[in-house]
């Protein structure tokens, strides 16, 4: 080989070598654009995301929006705000105080054995019952099935009394109600599911309605806070003439104390 090939050879290989190193070296600028890039968009996202929520978390909540609404009461209600639920014959010298919350246990258990004995005792006219609705379980373990159970109350009040504790039956009947710490009345579906077994509730197009549309919730916080006020600490509680009465266990137990009560 020539020395002047070799020349050239040399120099055409120093000429690749460079053209390489020159595109290598776009192709690291474009991928440090890139990456720069990339970066910037999610600071930016970020910044967004946290900015959004910043927003929302100034933003008031269902309940608080409920809380302004327009008072609507339900049918069958008195006093003021409607959180006087009286159910009974108006000829019955004695009044039961029922102070319940609709996620409560204790409740429920107390439901389960001794509601159905209050029904037929109220229906005899032994005595009425005024109801006082609780939503402090809400608060306790989070959630909002208190508040629209409650509120779901007031659309069964609506319809009529009996509908109303047919309802608050099925609400703690030993098949529907749920844990305490699982909110399933939070969901309307599950409300509406509930008042399908209760005959004066099912295929009530007006009932489903106010529950869906919430018609009754600012009645439920009004009704929540007449509980707030009336010194019970606890659910469920029973007095009579503003003594309480220790809740039994068991349908004659609770005929017992209601008799001894009644007498006094």
């Amino acid at each position: 080989m020539s020395s002047r090939n070799s020349h050239a050879n040399k120099a055409a290989a120093r000429e690749r070598l460079r053209a390489e190193r020159e595109a290598q070296a776009k192709k690291d600028k474009v991928r440090r654009q890139l990456t720069v890039g990339a970066a910037v968009l999610a600071v930016l996202a970020l910044a967004g995301v946290i900015g959004y929520a910043v927003v929302q978390s100034g933003q008031p909540g269902y309940w608080d929006k409920a809380a302004k609404a327009d008072l609507i009461k339900p049918k069958n209600t008195e006093g003021e705000d409607g959180t006087t639920v009286v159910v009974g014959k108006p000829e019955a010298k004695k009044t039961l105080e029922l102070y319940e919350d609709s996620r409560c246990p204790a409740c429920a258990s107390f439901e389960q054995a001794v509601g159905e004995q209050v029904k037929k005792d109220v229906d005899a006219g032994k005595y009425k019952l005024r109801y006082f609705g609780a939503t402090f379980i809400d608060n306790a373990v989070k959630g909002d099935g208190s508040k629209n159970a409650l509120s779901a109350l007031g659309a069964a009040l609506n319809v009529s009394p009996e509908a109303f504790l047919d309802y608050k039956a099925a609400l703690y009947s030993k098949e529907l109600h749920p844990e305490e710490t699982v909110d399933s009345f939070a969901k309307d579906a599950y409300l509406l599911k509930v008042a399908d077994t209760v005959p004066a509730l099912k295929g009530n197009a007006e009932f489903k309605k106010a529950v869906e549309d919430g018609t009754y919730d600012r009645w439920a916080l009004k009704m929540s806070d007449a509980f707030g006020k009336s010194g019970v600490t606890g659910t469920p509680t029973l007095k009579m003439d503003g003594k309480k009465i220790e809740t039994p266990g068991t349908a004659d137990a609770f005929t017992a104390a209601i008799d001894k009560a009644l007498a006094g």
